[in-house]
């Protein structure tokens, strides 16, 4: 027999898991992590500049400097798995900016290859030797989401279980693995603000080009919290229904 308290406590805990792993399923898929502003480029007279630079994004070897300058002269927006630019509706570079003009967003996604490419201490310059922080950031930033999701879908199948066979035992172990699934999340967002930094400290950003953090970063930033919450909710349920259990038990026997 579980105690209403503690039923309640598992509900809650269930339903922040529930949000929390959509949130950071949703940060996981979409590009808004980080974007950037940049001036007006349509009319200029480098269009050539900037088509050659679009069709290097899309179609060209995979660079960083290539896709970071794209990104800093076409208004891009980068994630974890996309990156894309904002580009005239028809491609047509010359023709003046209109500010009803339909924007067309244009995303390419990384492979599994290139979430593993090393970084230089130069972007581009692959005689100027590895950026080991860097690499292993990116890596980084990559892989923790998976493993915090991972580990939530392990505590959700553990939970199910524990369900069939009417146990509050797992429920500890469930709830110290949410503790280390929100640790991963908030790690996946350290890892890419400091990746970002570093990247914008061996590339300068051009004039009048800003960059602001996306929506799709703090949904990630929001999922953490909500897991340690539920975290904490299954830890005080499991600890209090023991005590209570030995408790009667000991009750009982005397």
């Amino acid at each position: 027999m579980v105690d209403n308290r503690y039923a309640t406590a598992l509900v809650i805990a269930c339903v922040l898991s529930a949000l929390a792993a959509v949130y950071l399923s949703v940060a996981v898929g979409t590009q808004h992590w980080y974007q950037y502003s940049s001036p007006p480029v349509y009319g200029e007279p480098n269009a050539s500049e900037l088509r050659s630079l679009h069709e290097e994004f899309t179609s060209g070897e995979f660079d960083e400097k290539t896709y970071s300058d794209s990104l800093f002269r076409l208004n891009g927006t980068l994630g974890l798995w996309w990156r894309c630019l904002q580009v005239p509706p028809d491609r047509n570079w010359n023709r003046e900016s209109d500010q009803k003009m339909e924007i067309v967003m244009e995303c390419v996604s990384f492979t599994l290859s290139q979430q593993f490419t090393p970084k230089y201490k130069e972007p581009g310059n692959h005689n100027s030797g590895e950026d080991l922080i860097r690499t292993y950031l990116w890596r980084s930033q990559f892989l923790l989401p998976l493993v915090s999701l991972g580990l939530v879908v392990l505590g959700g199948l553990v939970g199910f279980c524990a369900c069939i066979c009417r146990s509050l035992s797992p429920t500890l172990g469930i709830g110290l693995l949410h503790l280390l699934a929100g640790m991963c999340s908030l790690g996946t967002v350290c890892c890419f603000l400091a990746g970002m930094d570093l990247l914008h400290r061996v590339s300068m950003l051009p004039d009048r080009v800003d960059g602001s953090l996306g929506w799709s970063l703090y949904l990630a930033l929001i999922s953490s919290p909500l897991q340690m919450m539920a975290a904490a909710l299954l830890v005080w349920a499991a600890r209090s229904h023991s005590k209570s259990y030995y408790r009667m038990t000991a009750y009982r026997v005397a």
